[in-house]
């Protein structure tokens, strides 16, 4: 055992190491209050801190809504994008079904031009047939020209013949082959004969 040279005994004797075993008090409530308290103090973020923090905060939250207003116009562009393909594609195939069933009525004038002939020739046995149709072709969309006394327009008819009269304007005098039009265009013009 060590000793100090005042004769006390030291922290490496035994009655040193027991007193350090020794139970310890409680401590009072009014440490462990004043302790929380510390940590407390220590814990809670300072003016400076709360105000950095806010406006990260409001910083991300611009930025959030930036990048939803950019989302929704990107949304909105794409949206509309889409409806004019729509449109696009829906009118594309009504030409192109158009076009299509033209080209059926198209090869069926050769057939048209010969009922037409017969029914000249053969009215009553023929004439129900062509008529027939002729109301169906129509319901379609055939429209036959009537340009019989009409003003000559290049646009419906082709002169295969003319006759010179007084030099006024020129008109068909005579239809020589039916002339047609599908859906508003002019699918096969009428071979006429004009005068003036």
């Amino acid at each position: 055992m060590t000793q100090h040279h005042d004769g006390t005994p030291g922290a490496d004797t035994p009655d040193a190491a027991l007193a350090s075993d020794a139970p310890q008090p409680p401590a009072s409530d009014s440490d462990v209050d004043a302790g929380e308290a510390g940590a407390e103090h220590d814990a809670a973020p300072t003016d400076e801190e709360t105000s950095g923090e806010d406006a990260a905060v409001a910083e991300s939250i611009d930025e959030v809504r930036a990048e939803r207003d950019a989302l929704r116009d990107t949304l909105q562009r794409v949206q509309a994008d889409f409806i004019n393909f729509r449109k696009r594609s829906a009118t594309q195939s009504a030409v192109d079904i158009d076009r299509a069933t033209g080209r059926i009525v198209e090869a069926l004038l050769p057939v048209l031009d010969a009922a037409e002939a017969a029914y000249i020739r053969h009215p009553d046995e023929v004439g129900p047939l062509l008529n027939s149709m002729l109301a169906e072709l129509r319901r379609h969309g055939l429209e036959p020209l009537d340009l019989d006394g009409a003003p000559f327009d290049p646009e419906v008819a082709e002169a295969v013949a003319h006759e010179s009269g007084a030099g006024g304007d020129v008109v068909v005098a005579e239809v020589l082959r039916s002339g047609y039009r599908w859906k508003g265009t002019t699918l096969r013009p009428a071979m006429v004969r004009t005068k003036d």
